[in-house]
């Protein structure tokens, strides 16, 4: 059984939506700065549970926090650290946009990473966690934390080992001088206001010294982290909200709002997914740091269908790891066209289950199935000038291609070329060498390349005639495999390696391929 089904099924099974009628699904992130691809793991996968509860005929409804209200706490490595200094301690809604066009930092970066949602298909209804503070929905809540915070500090030390002095508050307030929202700590709630002290320098903030009191409503400073994650269960009516492996561990962030929620404001916490992280090389970086790891560089290197194939393929407690700059890349779309193969042969089974959800939720009923020509084909092909795609697509296929299909393999080349563009290692690269190279041959390969040449001469041949007459010289000659055809990629692209050696010589201009095998054949 596919991981969301049985997810789906354990909620059915164990809870009831809060209001009686639809289970509310959360799902959050802190926009900082270019948002990093794992984090579209978790939209992906209350997104797929949503979409599974629904199949079922259970209503639901995913939300989505863009979290703009954190403290802008570090300069991504892509920005200038000069410009953007000053704001370091301010909630990421007073910092300015990188670009113009947005109203500030948070909106510039969440409109990208949001762009990321609706191209894989999941649109969850979004909201800024200013409006909850702003509005004055979350006032009750931080009324309870505030004179509830003795007990807050209680669940810290028992839950988390995580000591405060009796003067913490589980608040920090904006500070009314310089702005800022990481150097201030709060103290002395009296019923009305909070008195609070800028003068904390936290990751290379600066702060001013004021001390003032404010009036802890309507976003005038926001909620200790863990208290303010239990305190959004309530006020969005949270019944479904999973996190990364880290959260949900023994005295983790989560266990800890668990225990604030049920203790201090009266609340069953939410349906729990803990899922692995999305890797990039093998490394959890951050999207600052490590070439194709933003949520928007991966996108850009897959269509809708293999995007999510790639978020959702694996089981949640198994971590996914993609390498832009390996062979990952078509790997994930050789899963992808096995996923297809299965269901055009008639599977009924988790295969074709998850290719019923790789699919966009308007598609998933009629299921397209379009012949796809292999991506390590088509990322050779574009490399090819003289090369018709659409004719070796035909080629491969073994008949006519339809329009469908003519549509998918140009859509595949756009991703191909990309790829090859941006992220693609060497070993996929090819160029065809217009003189001969400096390829250091054995009297075995010249003979044989001789004897292709030979063969090649009068009419046009096949790639099939070609491979099969390499098969023939391997007897002949005689001369090792992988001697015949490093010799072929030697003098044709200048390497050791290459794509299937008969396809390849039959896809090259006809005049050429004599030329040069002759001219190899008889290099000194």
């Amino acid at each position: 059984m596919l991981w969301a089904d049985r997810i789906a099924g354990e909620i059915v099974k164990t809870r009831k939506p809060r209001d009686g009628k639809t289970f509310l699904i959360r799902d959050e992130k802190t926009i900082s700065g270019r948002v990093h691809v794992g984090s579209m793991r978790g939209v992906a996968i209350h997104g797929l549970v949503g979409e599974a509860l629904s199949e079922q005929g259970i209503a639901n409804a995913y939300r989505f926090e863009i979290n703009d209200f954190d403290p802008f706490d570090s300069i991504p490595g892509y920005l200038d650290a000069e410009k953007f200094k000053e704001h370091l301690g301010k909630p990421l809604y007073a910092v300015p946009s990188p670009e113009p066009g947005y109203a500030n930092f948070a909106e510039y970066y969440g409109d990208e990473f949001i762009a990321v949602h609706k191209k894989a298909g999941f649109t969850p209804a979004y909201y800024r966690l200013t409006e909850l503070y702003r509005s004055g929905k979350m006032d009750p809540l931080i009324r309870t934390a505030l004179e509830r915070s003795g007990d807050i500090r209680r669940i810290l030390k028992e839950v988390s080992g995580s000591e405060k002095d009796e003067s913490w508050l589980p608040f920090s307030a904006i500070c009314e001088q310089c702005g800022k929202i990481m150097t201030t700590r709060s103290y002395d709630f009296d019923g009305e206001m909070v008195g609070y002290t800028c003068d904390r320098s936290p990751d290379g903030s600066v702060p001013c010294g004021h001390s003032g009191r404010v009036a802890p409503w309507k976003g005038t400073g926001k909620l200790f982290w863990k208290a303010e994650w239990a305190a959004k269960w309530v006020v969005n009516g949270v019944d479904i909200e999973g996190g990364g492996k880290d959260h949900s561990t023994k005295g983790g962030s989560r266990d800890v709002a668990n225990h604030i929620a049920r203790e201090v404001f009266d609340y069953e916490p939410p349906f729990d997914i803990p899922y692995e992280f999305f890797l990039v090389g093998g490394k959890k970086m951050s999207s600052s740091k490590g070439q194709g790891s933003s949520a928007k560089d991966m996108s850009d290197l897959f269509p809708p269908q293999v995007f999510r194939l790639a978020l959702i393929g694996r089981e949640i407690n198994q971590q996914i790891d993609v390498d832009p700059s390996g062979d990952s890349v078509p790997r994930l779309y050789d899963w992808y066209d096995e996923l297809a193969e299965a269901v055009r042969s008639g599977a009924v089974d988790d295969h074709s289950r998850l290719y019923t959800f790789c699919q966009l939720p308007e598609d998933q009923a009629t299921l397209p199935l379009p012949w796809q020509m292999r991506f390590r084909e088509v990322a050779f092909i574009v490399q090819m000038p003289h090369l018709s795609l659409e004719n070796e697509a035909e080629r491969a296929k073994g008949s006519t291609i339809t329009q469908e299909e003519v549509l998918a393999v140009n859509g595949r080349a756009h991703y191909a070329r990309h790829w090859l563009d941006t992220y693609a290692p060497e070993e996929f690269l090819y160029k065809v060498q217009m003189t001969l190279p400096k390829a250091d041959l054995t009297g075995a390969q010249k003979k044989a390349l001789g004897a292709l040449a030979d063969f090649i001469q009068g009419d046009k041949r096949s790639g099939e005639d070609i491979h099969a007459r390499l098969h023939e010289l391997k007897e002949e000659t005689p001369i090792a495999p992988k001697e015949l055809f490093q010799a072929i990629y030697r003098i044709f692209l200048g390497r050791d390696s290459g794509p299937k050696a008969g396809w390849f010589l039959a896809g090259l201009p006809h005049d050429f391929v004599i030329t040069r095998l002759s001219e190899a054949a008889q290099q000194l």
